[in-house]
């Protein structure tokens, strides 16, 4: 069965955001299942993922500011974390008014739900976060000052991997070396450059090198975050970490040491690329988020998601 597909715009305080409801239950009671885009992607990267949950919740996913259908702020700033956060919040209030939501998220878009469940800009309107390949940028940058400070051979080769990975930051970073490379021959690469690292062919989307490029605002807008202390972003929202261990971006290994953030957290590995998970292996990915979201909803927790509950974490 195909879910039935909503679309719709929702005006938050500067921009249009194009959202999309898939609802195959018809079940007004249904919870609700909020699936947050990352760079350079749009919300269409989502979809096979989404009709699988749409067998059981009400699902929603959305442009990002800057991306596919939704508005794109010229100014840099408007892509700070605080315009995300409230853009989340937009979203959350439209679909879900009298009901928390289960957030999900995938690169950058899960690097804004952290954002935004670690601060107070969704305080009571989440019931759960699932984050997939996207590090809080706090709890990140925490994670390498304390590999520098603390240097061992196992913390310093992490270091590395993990630097390794991040080539596309430093990319990022030098004023005018993004836009050149997404104008002129970029958009033509990049699938390639997906296709060799993870054995994943995608067809870019109709917006992609507008994605790309006003995209990049992201990292220059949220860079600062790095540096701020990672024990100032704490939350109680129950917490499942996803982590590809085929990640080309983003090392598995820095997951494993975020109990101190959170008061109830969850592991769990998946062989697969930064875009594995959602892409070809969208049918582990679903049942993982349907079974977090309903334990958290008052089901029996699986034996597998037991074995996946880290100890140690903040109460």
């Amino acid at each position: 069965m195909v879910a039935d597909v909503k679309t719709r715009k929702v005006k938050t305080r500067d921009v249009k955001l194009a959202v999309c409801e898939y609802d195959e239950t018809g079940d007004p009671s249904a919870p609700t299942v909020v699936l947050v885009h990352g760079y350079p992607d749009t919300q269409a990267v989502w979809e096979p993922v989404a009709r699988l949950l749409a067998e059981r919740f009400h699902v929603v996913t959305y442009d990002v500011r800057g991306a596919g259908a939704s508005g794109r702020p010229r100014r840099t700033r408007a892509y700070a974390m605080e315009h995300l956060a409230d853009d989340l919040r937009t979203v959350i209030d439209a679909v879900s008014p009298d009901r928390p939501v289960h957030l999900v998220g995938h690169d950058w878009g899960s690097v804004q739900c952290w954002g935004a469940v670690t601060g107070d800009a969704l305080g009571g309107r989440v019931a759960s976060f699932t984050s997939v390949s996207g590090p809080c940028i706090e709890h990140f940058g925490q994670w390498v000052r304390d590999r520098l400070r603390r240097p061992t051979p196992r913390r310093l080769a992490e270091l590395a991997g993990q630097f390794a990975r991040s080539w596309y930051l430093v990319f990022g970073a030098v004023p005018g070396v993004p836009q050149l490379f997404w104008r002129f021959g970029g958009t033509r690469l990049f699938p390639v450059l997906v296709e060799r690292t993870e054995g994943l062919t995608r067809e870019p989307a109709p917006t992609f090198r507008k994605d790309a490029l006003y995209g990049m605002k992201l990292y220059r807008a949220n860079a600062v975050r790095f540096l701020r202390p990672g024990d100032r972003c704490r939350t109680t929202v129950p917490v499942q970490v996803v982590a590809p261990t085929k990640d080309a971006f983003v090392s598995p290994h820095q997951s494993r040491d975020l109990a101190p953030y959170v008061d109830r957290y969850w592991r769990r590995e998946l062989p697969a690329g930064h875009w594995g998970a959602v892409c070809t292996r969208p049918d582990v990915l679903a049942g993982w988020i349907t079974e977090f979201a309903r334990y958290i909803e008052g089901a029996p927790q699986p034996a597998a998601l037991a074995a996946a509950e880290m100890a140690g974490a903040a109460r």
